[in-house]
């Protein structure tokens, strides 16, 4: 069963398998780049990223040598930004250990920063040709409906089940063809909710199928609800020009811009809460003003209600000096800076205001 099951996959892929610009290349490190970007990102989406990217980082050498600002300029709006600080530790790494080569042992890449098991069969296998399962959502959808699978794929168990049995299918002679064959069926064909089975190439061995629950499966245990945050803004202005923080880089969106925020618990009014915390996070005095906007933004766990305020350095208040984690900056160099989704939107409402330009 296995061998023709594996035979007809391949087969399909090589007739069918859509022309993108990292299946052009068996550069270990275009492939990785664009490994880290797909994760959680669609195909549509990545492409212009990851062309970018190589114009400005072509080689492993070029983006260890770039300054964290730089990269995750170039990444911005791609979100999970800790995708790009470790694809940027793990390049100085190469660099620092290997001569700018990556490693073309299984257990050296995986111990690269960011490099989990996923990615580490994904490049291995496409790249070295090893044979070792690169199990993504796609691959997780496929393989629980071809074997039935009852457990939800939620579950790190499940995920090891489903990569010893793609070890099992896998090809020595054709690891990466395999492996990129069960993502695209899971992103062409065995899709969430609604599989082609008409079109799907092994729908002949497809447990699911047969016992009628390919609607069913895969299983998911219940996410958690994001959890909801209000996120005071303070939009500081001075002389047309407009104060921005570094976000500190450990957490969330870490080493990004940011009109300077503070979490809001309640219990004191929004502007006076504002105040307050601007002095304690940065020691400067400002007057708040009105509301500039209101912008919700989801992530993967929480959610936040960001109230965006129009400031000014109260009398007798020193200007903060530009230093590694404050600048003044004019509208006009806002996009000079890595500015997290929610904050851009900040921004777009400021120069819709009429901001001085």
């Amino acid at each position: 069963m296995s061998s023709d099951l594996t035979d007809a996959l391949l087969q399909w892929y090589r007739r069918h398998r859509r022309d993108l610009p990292w299946r052009r290349t068996r550069d270990p490190y275009r492939i990785w780049v664009s490994e880290v970007m797909l994760q959680q990102t669609r195909v549509e989406t990545v492409i212009p990223y990851y062309l970018r990217w190589l114009e400005r980082f072509p080689t492993v050498a070029d983006l260890a040598a770039a300054p964290e600002e730089e990269v995750l300029k170039a990444w911005e709006g791609l979100g999970y930004y800790s995708r790009a600080r470790n694809l940027h530790r793990a390049a100085r790494e190469v660099v620092a250990r290997y001569g700018g080569a990556i490693p073309d042992d299984p257990a050296a890449f995986a111990r690269l920063p960011g490099v989990g098991g996923y990615t580490a069969g994904a490049v291995m296998s496409i790249a070295f040709g090893r044979p070792l399962p690169a199990v993504d959502g796609n691959v997780l959808r496929v393989m629980s409906r071809l074997f039935a699978v009852d457990e939800p794929i939620t579950r790190p168990g499940t995920r090891r089940r489903v990569e010893a049995l793609v070890a099992e299918l896998i090809p020595a002679d054709a690891a990466g063809d395999f492996n990129q064959a069960l993502m695209e069926l899971g992103a062409l064909v065995c899709l969430p909710g609604a599989p082609d089975c008409p079109r799907c190439p092994v729908a002949a061995w497809c447990r699911a199928r047969a016992e009628g629950r390919e609607r069913e499966l895969p299983r998911r245990e219940a996410k958690a609800p994001s959890r909801p945050e209000t996120i005071l803004v303070g939009v500081i202005a001075d002389g047309g020009r407009y104060l921005l923080a570094r976000r500190p880089r450990p957490g969330l969106l870490g080493g990004l811009w940011e009109f300077p925020s503070v979490p809001f618990a309640g219990g004191a009014r929004p502007e006076e809460a504002l105040a307050q915390g601007l002095r304690e996070r940065l020691g400067v005095a400002v007057e708040v003003g009105g509301l500039l906007t209101r912008v919700e933004h989801l992530f993967s766990h929480r959610r936040w209600d960001l109230l965006a305020f129009c400031c000014s350095l109260a009398p007798g208040s020193p200007r903060p000096e530009d230093r590694e984690d404050l600048r003044w900056l004019s509208p006009r160099e806002l996009g000079a800076v890595p500015l997290p989704a929610a904050f851009q939107k900040v921004a777009a409402a400021l120069i819709e205001r009429g901001a001085a330009l």
